[in-house]
């Protein structure tokens, strides 16, 4: 375990409203470790973007303890608890940009606050769209960028008081895929060249897999699991996990008797047709019933689901074909885990 920089211990958080109370998070327990990107994912609804806003106490909970960077968040003082939330960045899911304000004029927008005289800046506000690869777009206003270049002047502003840590709600959300990967790339790199510590709040398991290093599934207001993304990813233990990791949530009725095979793709084997070989070794066909891979700089990442042949030698023999190049593979009857 490294060194802990966000530390949730035993907490909820209810509402009253007029129908009674409402718990929205129930006995949250979580450490996020510094430097690393960690995801918290669940199905709308389930408590996540309430847990992000208690963590910076926007919202206040109801019980329980946050610390940051080893400070109880809940005794520090108003002027405390401002300059405690300087040092987290905030990204939303539909930027939250200053229509009025030039991109420029947004990044420098928290450093007006904090008292920065305006020199500095706007050569911190140059710096940081540099960074995001927005340099020829300092005087552009959001009206007249995409969506991508708008979380990308976000991400600036969000970077532009020098944060320890990022909060991402539904950061990619609202971009389509090849915006989302792009955006997902700059926020890895944020990551390890600044040593920002990155808290991802998603629905969706590929942007887990794709950046984070640990993960927590919330379901109906409480942790249902966590761990590494790539053991849940491999092995799904609780239902809410399967209905994320596997295609169109969980296994589908639609072919309940046959045999499958799970293969997991982590980027340890080259981008090669694995299936088409393991017929060709094999001399017998399959069903690719799912399959969600990608390349990334020749390696393979994602999953995919074959139909196994009746043969019981047969499916041995794939199963062995598939391990022995270093891939998990996994037998699922129906897709069921």
């Amino acid at each position: 375990m490294g060194e802990a920089i966000i530390e949730i211990r035993a907490l909820s958080k209810s509402f009253r409203t007029k129908d009674g109370e409402v718990t929205v998070l129930r006995d949250i327990n979580l450490t996020i470790e510094k430097d690393e990107i960690f995801g918290i994912i669940g199905m709308s609804g389930a408590g996540k973007s309430t847990l992000v806003r208690c963590i910076n106490m926007l919202e206040k909970p109801t019980h329980g303890t946050v610390l940051f960077d080893g400070r109880d968040m809940a005794k520090l003082s108003e002027r405390e608890l401002r300059e405690v939330r300087r040092s987290m960045g905030m990204i939303f899911q539909q930027f939250n940009l200053l229509m009025q304000r030039t991109a420029e004029g947004n990044v420098c927008f928290p450093l007006e606050l904090a008292g920065m005289d305006e020199a500095s800046a706007r050569k911190r506000a140059k710096d940081l769209l540099e960074l995001v690869g927005l340099a020829d777009k300092a005087k552009a206003y959001p009206a007249q960028l995409s969506g991508g270049q708008k979380q990308r002047v976000a991400i600036a502003r969000a970077l532009a008081t020098d944060p320890k840590v990022l909060l991402c709600d539904e950061a990619t959300s609202a971009l389509d895929p090849t915006t989302t990967t792009s955006i997902l790339a700059l926020l890895k790199d944020i990551n390890q060249r600044l040593g920002i510590t990155i808290v991802m709040i998603t629905h969706q398991m590929s942007v887990i897999e794709e950046i984070c290093n640990r993960v927590a599934i919330i379901d109906e207001s409480h942790i249902a699991e966590s761990g590494k993304v790539e053991d849940i990813f491999y092995k799904p233990k609780t239902e809410i996990a399967q209905k994320l990791v596997y295609p169109s949530g969980k296994p589908t009725q639609q072919f309940i008797s046959k045999r499958c095979m799970r293969i997991v793709f982590d980027g340890n084997s080259s981008f090669e047709p694995v299936i088409a070989n393991m017929v060709l070794e094999c001399k017998a066909p399959v069903n690719i019933m799912y399959a969600d891979t990608k390349n990334i700089d020749g390696k393979a990442f994602g999953q995919m689901v074959v139909q196994l042949p009746e043969d019981e030698v047969l499916a041995q023999k794939m199963f062995h074909y598939v391990r022995a190049r270093g891939l998990s593979a996994e037998e699922v009857n129906g897709y069921v885990g």
